[in-house]
């Protein structure tokens, strides 16, 4: 679900077709539903339950028919443990907090800044111009989204999801640090990973009665939840994106994921009735407009030197 590929992406890549574009913007929704699935679970049941709940989905039994990844333990285990307990265990927290799902979409983009942001700290890659005005445009937006939101949007809320996107962007470098592994293979086996912690944790948060009382009463819509983030979103949305990537090249698929935050508002707006004050109106248009800075300014960024023509 990453933003950002390099140029060269698409070589010896096919063309991005209607059936290829239909399954990526199948993804996306699925992805953008899962927001609202999220707190559909969480309203009920404990947060870092159900995220364990979701990655043990999401491994069994999946690993016994998908080859471990070539990578090493500690790329394995670290991305294990930023995706399934960083950032999906502290985004299910935010969102049991209050934080609406509309918004939690669209603030989880902002890993596509933080990995920028990492990739030049350790990578030593420059950030571009483009970039760095996208990143500030972006940060100010979520600025404005805490100071004039009208207490619609909790400061816990919004700092438990930023660290949450930051732990995506690490699991994108550790990625990268993967070299040419088949990362659907490193999706499913690091899933095997989180619920341990997880479960832990939430016995320790929420105590072991709760977590015995939720495991056996849950009922039906706690598991149907629990199997669409973890069969669809996961499993699937991850297979289904890795096969297109692979096909057609990631500058020509992950753009497409910026239609995420897109269908996560939307449904959370029909759902959950989200409405956005114009503090969170303004912040959103300015992190949106940032990202789309951020991915696509190379295309509009005049080049040093270069005079614009008026």
């Amino acid at each position: 679900m990453t933003v950002s590929a390099p140029p060269s992406a698409t070589t010896g890549t096919l063309p991005l077709g209607p059936r290829g574009l239909l399954l990526a913007l199948m993804i996306t929704l699925i992805w953008g539903l899962n927001f609202v699935v999220i707190k559909w679970a969480v309203d009920g049941a404990p947060p870092l339950l159900v995220a364990a709940l979701r990655f043990a989905v999401a491994a069994v039994p999946a690993v016994f028919f998908v080859r471990p990844p070539a990578v090493p333990a500690r790329i394995l285990w670290g991305y294990g443990l930023a995706v399934g307990v960083v950032q999906f265990g502290l985004l299910y927290l935010a969102i049991a907090l209050g934080l609406n799902p509309g918004l939690a979409s669209l603030l989880m983009q902002v890993q596509a800044f933080f990995t920028a942001l990492l990739a030049a700290a350790f990578l030593r890659e420059r950030i571009q111009p483009w970039q760095a005005t996208g990143i500030t445009l972006a940060f100010a937006g979520m600025a404005v989204i805490g100071l004039l939101s009208g207490g619609q949007v909790s400061g816990l809320g919004l700092g438990l999801t930023l660290v949450a996107a930051l732990g995506w962007a690490v699991s994108n470098l550790l990625v990268r640090a993967a070299g040419g592994a088949n990362v659907f293979s490193l999706v499913v086996w690091s899933s095997l990973i989180a619920p341990l912690p997880l479960g832990l944790l939430s016995g320790v948060v929420d105590g072991w009665d709760v977590v015995a009382r939720t495991l056996l009463h849950g009922g039906w819509p706690l598991w149907a939840a629990v199997l669409y983030m973890g069969l669809g979103n996961t499993v699937l949305g991850f297979g289904v994106w890795s096969l297109l990537i692979q096909r057609h090249g990631a500058a020509r698929v992950a753009p497409l994921s910026l239609l995420v935050p897109v269908f996560g508002l939307i449904s959370s707006a029909l759902l959950y009735h989200e409405v956005f004050a114009p503090g969170k109106v303004a912040g959103a248009a300015m992190i949106a407009v940032g990202l789309l800075l951020h991915v696509f300014g190379r295309r509009v960024w005049p080049a040093p030197g270069r005079v614009l023509k008026s």
